[in-house]
């Protein structure tokens, strides 16, 4: 869904290049077609000198307008290539302790818990994380393929011995909304790179299901189709920075910190041989919170074998 996420940035900032050059002037709004290398650099000249935005951002808005130029009308402007960019700023990122990781991951617990914890463990993106499907778990080889990450490149990450029994728990109530959706006939899951016109039933598979699905349905902006999507972002956003102030940890902590401080303490755990920092940190037992009962067997989960042979499975 990140492309969904760059669409509505590019709208966003289409929208107020167009704004922004109708205040200008008494010709008020005209078409962006109409507009030439004089605003487009009046607009990205206001947003690093009077609104100071990261460079980021402002790359974001001039990527924007080269869309909406190229892409939408159709008009090539050799000019736009030759725009200043605002340097680079060099920041040291926030890394918490493995102290302070051990800390905030013992006040979080549930479906953000295990998630936060798989995120430490594995060095992975949040958006990595919550677009994780059934299939790309391997218990057997204790890896995770992520598939699309930056660039759109497939990796293989460490699966933290020390969250497989909580993992298959995750495994067994997603599968619990697996069975209630295909019981009541709802539309499969989302599937990448036009999959779902090639194999149209592949949605509604096991395999594909989310590891972290939403506990409800919801519409799918691009299509209007009703169909289960995976967790919200802002859920895991919420619980980290409310276990970040109750640990009295004074540190600006997003969930990217994770994976800087992932980056950090495997250097240090490598030469003891502990494959992941979350092994390391051997949390406690009273945090893992094991599956009632013990833990499910992997053929109760439809994961017998360490990767499904359907050649869908990519």
């Amino acid at each position: 869904m990140r492309h969904l996420q760059t669409e509505k940035a590019y709208v966003h900032w289409t929208k107020a290049f167009v704004l922004w050059t109708a205040r200008q002037g008494s010709q008020g709004f005209r078409h962006p077609r109409l507009l030439g290398q004089a605003e487009v650099e009046g607009f990205l000249t206001m947003l690093a000198t009077e609104r100071r935005v990261a460079p980021a951002t402002h790359r974001q808005a001039l990527n924007a307008l080269l869309f909406l130029y190229r892409q939408v009308l159709g008009m090539e402007l050799p000019w736009m290539q030759n725009i200043g960019r605002p340097p680079e700023r060099k920041r040291v990122p926030t890394v918490l302790s493995s102290e302070e990781v051990r800390q905030v991951l013992d006040l979080m617990s549930g479906t953000e818990g295990l998630l936060a914890a798989l995120l430490y463990g594995t060095g992975m993106r949040l958006t990595e994380g919550l677009a994780l499907r059934v299939k790309d778990i391997d218990f057997d080889r204790q890896a995770i393929v992520v598939r699309g990450g930056k660039g759109d490149k497939d990796r293989v990450v460490m699966l933290p011995r020390t969250l497989v029994p909580r993992l298959q728990e995750q495994l067994m109530q997603a599968r619990a909304l697996w069975s209630q959706d295909r019981a009541t006939g709802q539309s499969g899951v989302y599937l990448p790179h036009a999959l779902e016109r090639k194999y149209p039933r592949a949605g509604e598979t096991w395999a594909w299901f989310w590891v972290f699905p939403a506990p409800k349905n919801s519409t799918d902006p691009v299509t209007g189709t009703i169909r289960r999507h995976h967790l919200f972002e802002e859920k895991l956003s919420r619980r980290l920075k409310l276990a970040v102030q109750q640990a009295g940890i004074a540190k600006h902590v997003t969930v990217h910190t994770l994976r800087h401080s992932f980056a950090t303490h495997v250097l240090k755990v490598a030469a003891g041989g502990t494959a992941s920092p979350l092994d390391a940190l051997a949390l406690p037992a009273q945090t893992r919170q094991p599956f009632a009962g013990g833990s499910p067997s992997l053929a109760s989960l439809g994961m017998g074998v360490g990767r499904p042979s359907s050649s869908m499975a990519t």
